[in-house]
């Protein structure tokens, strides 16, 4: 961390604000302690399951918070977006729920089942693209073509305090927690909760984890800017994507108050939805199992005595989950 709390940097985003507007959609997600994780660790390991948010993932704090925060004429012309997913179903689900029209660009490669349910609350599905960046040039361009308010999936305070009501959560709930680990892709989910928990206490410690297929954050880290890299498929889509290269908040945010960052295989993905679904009888995506995954490849630096885990999202196709389980179980009985 380079930046002391205090400054203009931490007081930029107004999460006790957010966690107030978005009550009102957003549900207060559970914690479950892991006595598998913690015998792994060393330390006590709380999971904060926002799998069991209502749309199946943190996006739909950011996307409330957003969308709440906009005019009536704003409301009126509607909100256009790009997601791979997640971000697109909570774009439309509040939307939905507030009668605001909704446009979502989306790559041709979409699980199919995030696609019905972005259809299912009302938004436009645009499919657009064989690449993230394709398919948001597009989002942009409907933007200026038909007048309608941005809700960007990451680096757009509202969005960046909505999701960092995460971390207001776990103070509550976790008084003690001294570490939290994170998914990062786009920066937006461990940005907000990064600024959250430094201004409350500079010594907590936030540890972001990426898929090696999808590491374009943790590359432009390593460079000092943001640039373009390529990326593989994964098995962790939901973490697919770039950060923008006229990125104003994430980049500054992960680079200044991220303490440590680590990359996972997808075995190691694969592994820890496993886990997740035999130790806990839950359902997570790939990438909300990548801080898991952290745990169970011994790859953490020093952790403190607690640890608290964001598992940021459940929303797989089923064939594909029972495939990974199946593929799982016949390792470990090899």
């Amino acid at each position: 961390m380079n930046k002391e709390p205090g400054t203009n940097e931490t007081t930029e985003y107004d999460f006790e604000a957010a966690r107030v507007r978005i009550a009102e959609i957003a549900i207060e997600t559970p914690v479950l302690s892991s006595p598998g994780l913690t015998e792994k660790a060393y330390t006590p390991v709380t999971l904060k399951l926002e799998n069991l948010q209502i749309t199946g993932s943190f996006k739909l704090r950011g996307a409330a918070n957003k969308i709440l925060s906009l005019t009536e004429e704003e409301r009126q012309r509607g909100v256009v977006t790009c997601s791979s997913g997640n971000h697109g179903l909570a774009v439309s689900y509040v939307s939905g729920t507030l009668g605001i029209p909704a446009t979502v660009v989306i790559p041709e490669w979409i699980d199919e089942l995030k696609l019905e349910a972005i259809r299912k609350h009302g938004a436009e599905a645009v499919l657009y693209g064989d690449s993230y960046d394709a398919a948001e040039e597009r989002s942009f361009e409907l933007e200026d073509e038909l007048g309608l308010t941005y809700v960007h999936p990451f680096d757009d305070p509202f969005t960046i305090a909505g999701q960092g009501t995460i971390c207001l959560e776990l103070l509550d709930q976790l008084p003690s927690v001294d570490t939290i680990i994170v998914p990062l892709s786009g920066g937006g989910l461990i940005g907000g909760i990064a600024c959250a928990a430094k201004n409350h206490n500079p010594d907590i410690r936030v540890i972001g984890v990426s898929a090696s297929n999808a590491r374009v954050m943790y590359e432009c880290l390593k460079v000092g800017q943001p640039e373009s890299f390529p990326e593989d498929a994964t098995v962790a889509s939901a973490l697919s994507g770039g950060i923008g290269l006229d990125n104003d908040h994430t980049f500054r945010l992960v680079q200044n108050f991220v303490d440590e960052h680590i990359l996972v295989s997808e075995d190691e993905i694969k592994g820890a939805m496993a886990f997740a679904a035999k130790e806990h009888k839950i359902v997570v995506e790939g990438g909300g199992a990548v801080a898991v995954a952290a745990i169970l490849a011994d790859k953490l630096g020093a952790v403190g005595n607690s640890l608290a885990v964001v598992v940021s999202g459940g929303n797989i196709n089923m064939e594909q989950f029972d495939k990974i389980l199946r593929e799982q179980t016949a390792k470990e009985e090899d």
